[in-house]
């Protein structure tokens, strides 16, 4: 059974021109989730451009530069709703020097929709969007064969494209994987079944992301509890409350469980558990919520609250793939400032261990420059020990962001090895 309150980010990528902002477009269109007075602008927009029907691209292009060239260069936030499921897309562009906002678009979500141009097959940016989908451990990827009707909806043409995606994915690490045939320009199997692609017989791709099992992505077995603030409320109702207050990273709290706080390793019990001014006796993954504890112990902003029996790693120097962010390439041995949940430091890049090429997925070992939209394997060391974990089982204690001191720019995203 779907909550119909459950959350799905899902991100699309693919080639220039393969109609991802058109899927989009066919998505907020057929299921009505476009106000009125949008969809009065694009058709006055489309009419006055020559176009025979709505452009449905234009309900996700939101920069003047986009709507110009018909391309899509930031990453696009949409949401829609329909009665299984609440949706947020991020649209990312497809250009080769929009690697990084891709890498962005696409770190929280919980399915990659790739779609291929039925016309050219599986592509160079195919490959490079697989592999950073597979990268960033995006729990579920749908690929999308679109514009069916170019290609008079043959199922050979189709067949082809499965068989040339899976044999270069096999290569790479990808829980769940699904292809589907469509028409976004029409709508086949967007929102409703094509009544000219019979043979087949899976679900059209709404269908599809509403009954995703998502439930499962979230890590519920290792109790991560990073601290972002400590609640020393004035008020009569709180006298000697101290709270400690943030996002459950994952895994379960239940009041009376034994904790750890680390990285200074005293123990105690948990008192109470807070959502507001409610009292919970258990609180999981992705909640929001401020714990007590039974003894009066030293707890701060940056600290990271767990279980006895399953702790992070607590290391200072330590390998990321990182994805280089800035025009400006990094700098040699440069240092930066490290965002590890609520942990905040110093760091310096000590060694570049390898670049990969995004084309072939081969190691390129002597160049140890990192420029923007460079994917490396990179050794840090930060002026004190962080709470790690690594991304694959904890996507967000196995991630950081890298930060200029003196711009404040995010110029780095790194994902634990």
């Amino acid at each position: 059974m779907i909550d119909n309150n459950q959350l799905l980010r899902f991100t699309t990528a693919g080639s220039v021109d393969d109609g991802k902002s058109t899927l989009i477009g066919r998505l907020l269109y057929d299921t009505k989730s476009i106000f009125e007075d949008q969809l009065a602008s694009v058709e006055a927009t489309s009419v006055r451009k020559g176009h025979e029907g709505v452009d449905l691209a234009m309900f996700t292009d939101g920069l003047r530069d986009e709507r110009e060239q018909g391309i899509t260069i930031d990453v696009a936030y949409r949401y829609f709703t329909t009665p299984k499921r609440k949706f947020i897309i991020a649209d990312t562009p497809g250009h080769i020097q929009y690697t990084r906002n891709m890498v962005t678009g696409a770190s929280t979500a919980n399915a990659a929709i790739i779609l291929v141009d039925a016309r050219h097959g599986v592509m160079e940016q195919t490959k490079r969007h697989a592999f950073i989908a597979s990268l960033l451990q995006i729990p579920h990827i749908i690929v999308c064969i679109n514009k069916m009707d170019l290609v008079d909806f043959s199922q050979d043409t189709y067949d082809t494209i499965v068989s040339q995606f899976e044999e270069f994915s096999s290569k790479l690490y990808m829980k769940d994987v699904r292809f589907i045939p469509i028409s976004a320009l029409l709508g086949d199997n967007v929102v409703n079944r094509s009544g000219t692609m019979d043979w087949y017989q899976g679900a059209p791709l709404l269908n599809v992301l509403e009954t995703l099992h998502i439930s499962s992505d979230i890590n519920k077995i290792d109790a991560r509890f990073p601290v972002q603030t400590v609640l020393r409320p004035q008020h009569s109702e709180f006298i000697d409350y101290r709270g400690y207050a943030g996002r459950i990273a994952s895994g379960i709290y239940r009041v009376g469980d034994e904790v750890v706080v680390l990285p200074s390793g005293f123990s105690s019990k948990i008192k109470s558990i807070n959502a507001g001014f409610e009292t919970l006796e258990e609180a999981f993954a992705p909640m929001s919520v401020a714990l007590t504890l039974e003894d009066d112990i030293d707890v701060s902003r940056g600290d990271m609250i767990v279980k006895p029996n399953n702790q992070p790693k607590l290391q200072q120097e330590f390998d990321v793939m990182l994805c280089w962010l800035h025009n400006q390439p990094a700098k040699p041995r440069g240092k930066y400032l490290i965002k590890h949940t609520s942990n905040e430091q110093k760091v310096m890049i000590k060694q570049v261990v390898y670049k990969i090429d995004i084309n072939t997925y081969n190691r390129i070992i002597e160049d140890e420059v990192l420029t923007m939209n460079t994917i490396a394997r990179v050794t840090l060391r930060c002026s004190n020990r962080l709470m790690l974990d690594d991304y694959k089982s904890n996507r967000i204690t196995g991630s950081l962001i890298l930060i200029d001191e003196a711009s404040n720019d995010t110029v780095a995203a790194g994902m634990v090895v």
